[in-house]
C-alpha cells in the first residue's frame, strides 16, 4: 500500500515517528508521502525525507496559508531539483468554505503552483472545498500543458469528477469514505475509473472508521483500502495493487 497523502511534520506523529514508521510497515505500506502546506512545514519535510527510505515529500503552500506565505515559482523549482525526495507540489488550490485565506490571494498562489508543475513535470497535489468551478476553470486554462493532476481527500460532486476526468485527473480517496454519510462520495468513486484512483489518510486528520474521532496515522490506511475495496467490487489485494501501480505511474514515470 502507498499512503498518498499524509502530514508526519504534525503532531503526534512528528515526536512519535519512529513508532508511526514501524506501524506503517507492518500493514504493509511501502510509501509515504508527506505533504507540505507552508515554509514552516517544508523546512521540517526536508529532514522527515532522510528519515527512511519510505518517506517521500512535496513542496508548497496551503490555500489556508496563502496570506502570509507567499511563494514564487522558482522558490519552487529549486527545492525540487534540490532534493530527490521532494517528488510533486502541493497542497494547494482553493478553499472556499473557511475562507482562512483572500480569494485572490488563493488563486494567484494556485496557479504559481501550477506552472511550476509544469515546468517542472511533477505532479501537483490539489485541495478544493467549495470552490469547484474555479478549481476546474483555473485548471482547464492549462489543459494543453499535460498537467498531472491529483486531487486529494477527493469529496467533490460526481459532475465535478467526470469534468476533471477530461483533464486526466486522479483522485484520492480518504477515510471519509468509511463514513455512514458519505453515500454519495461512495457512489462516485465507485464510478470512477479504477486506473484513477489512489488512497490516503490525510492523518493526522480524518481517521477512518473504526477509528474515526482518534489521531489519524499512516497504519490506518489498511481501513479505507478495505471499504475502497468494497465500494469497487473488488478484492482487498486488487485494490491495493491498483492503487500502488497508479501511485507509482503518476509520481515515478
Amino acid at each position: 500500500m502507498i499512503d498518498s497523502h499524509c502530514h508526519l511534520d504534525h503532531e503526534p506523529l512528528l515526536s512519535d515517528l519512529s513508532n508511526v514508521l514501524k506501524r506503517s510497515k507492518d500493514v504493509g505500506i511501502k510509501k509515504l508521502l508527506t505533504i507540505s502546506t507552508s515554509f514552516e512545514s517544508f523546512s521540517r519535510i526536508k529532514d522527515i525525507v532522510n528519515k527512511d527510505d519510505i518517506i517521500f515529500g512535496t513542496v508548497g503552500i496551503h490555500p489556508h496559508e496563502s496570506n502570509t506565505n507567499t511563494i514564487t515559482k522558482d522558490e519552487i523549482v529549486k527545492s525540487l531539483k534540490e532534493n530527490p525526495k521532494i517528488i510533486g507540489i502541493g497542497e494547494t488550490g482553493l478553499d472556499y468554505y473557511y475562507n482562512n485565506s483572500d480569494k485572490e490571494k488563493q488563486i494567484i498562489s494556485f496557479k504559481t503552483h501550477i506552472e511550476a508543475a509544469i515546468e517542472c513535470d511533477v505532479p501537483i497535489i490539489i485541495h478544493s472545498r467549495d470552490a469547484e468551478d474555479d478549481t476546474f476553470n483555473i485548471l482547464n486554462e492549462y489543459k494543453g500543458h499535460n498537467l498531472r493532476i491529483l486531487m486529494h481527500c477527493f469529496t467533490g460532486s460526481k459532475k465535478f469528477s467526470e469534468k476533471l476526468l477530461t483533464l486526466n485527473s486522479y483522485f484520492s480517496a480518504s477515510g471519509i469514505i468509511t463514513f455512514k454519510n458519505s453515500v454519495d462520495l461512495q457512489e462516485t468513486f465507485k464510478s470512477l475509473p479504477i486506473d484513477k484512483i489512489l488512497i490516503e489518510t490525510d492523518s493526522p486528520f480524518l481517521a477512518p472508521v473504526p477509528n474515526r474521532g482518534k489521531k489519524n496515522e499512516p497504519s490506518f490506511i489498511d481501513f479505507t483500502a478495505q471499504k475502497l475495496s468494497e465500494i469497487k467490487e473488488i478484492s482487498k489485494l486488487d485494490l491495493i495493487n491498483k492503487t500502488t501501480d497508479n501511485f507509482n505511474r503518476l509520481f515515478f514515470q
